[in-house]
C-alpha cells in the first residue's frame, strides 16, 4: 500500500509541477531537454511504483469498500472504449478532439470513472480516485494558464484514425495488457 501510495504522489505531484506556470520558467532554466528528461523519469518512478505498489496491496487482498454489481462491469468495459477513442484522439487533429478540448484528460477521467464502477476494493478506488482528482486538477490549470483549445479539421481522416486507432488500443488493453500484465481478465 505505502510504495503505491508513494509512487501516486510522485506522480501526482510532478504532472500538477509541469501544469503550472512556474514550471516554464524551470523548464528554461535546466534546458528543455533536461526538464523532459528529469520529468519523464521521476514520471516512469512514479508509475513503476504505483505498479508494483499496487500489486503488492492486491495480493494482501485489500479491504471491499463497495461490491458492485455484474451490470456496472458491463458499462466500465463500454467506457474504457469511449477512454481508447479519447487517448487516440489526443494524438491527431480531428473533430473528436475540437469537442473533447483536452482528449487525453477526458480520457483519464473515464478511466477512473470506469474502474470505480467496476471495482469495490480499497486498492483500485484508491488509485483511480487519486488519478481522477489530478485529470480534475489538470483541467483546472489548463483552463486557469488559458492553455490553446485544439481547432476542428476540415476533413474527418484525423476521427477515423482516433476511432480505429481507439479501438485497436482497446483491444491491446483488453486482450493483452489487462489479463497478462496487470492479471485480471475483463473478458
Amino acid at each position: 500500500m505505502i510504495l503505491m501510495l508513494v509512487g501516486l504522489v510522485l506522480f501526482v505531484a510532478i504532472h500538477v509541477f509541469a501544469a503550472r506556470r512556474k514550471a516554464g520558467a524551470v523548464g528554461q532554466q535546466l534546458g528543455t531537454t533536461t526538464y523532459r528528461a528529469i520529468h519523464a523519469v521521476l514520471a516512469t518512478v512514479g508509475v513503476l511504483l504505483i505498479a508494483y505498489g499496487f500489486g503488492q496491496w492486491r495480493a494482501e487482498g485489500p479491504v471491499q469498500l463497495y461490491d458492485p454489481p455484474v451490470a456496472l462491469r458491463h458499462i466500465a468495459l463500454l467506457l474504457m472504449l469511449i477512454a481508447s477513442i479519447a487517448a487516440v484522439a489526443a494524438l491527431v487533429p480531428s473533430h473528436i478532439k475540437a469537442v473533447l478540448k483536452f482528449p487525453f484528460l477526458v480520457a483519464i477521467k473515464t478511466w477512473a470513472l470506469a474502474h470505480l464502477l467496476a471495482n469495490g476494493d480499497a486498492a483500485t478506488v484508491t488509485l483511480a480516485v487519486g488519478i481522477l482528482a489530478m485529470a480534475v486538477v489538470l483541467r483546472i490549470l489548463a483552463k486557469k494558464r488559458g492553455a490553446p483549445v485544439p481547432a476542428a479539421p476540415k476533413g474527418w481522416g484525423g476521427d477515423l484514425v482516433a476511432v480505429v486507432g481507439g479501438v485497436v488500443l482497446y483491444a491491446v488493453l483488453a486482450f493483452w495488457v489487462h489479463p497478462y500484465i496487470v492479471g485480471v481478465p475483463v473478458m
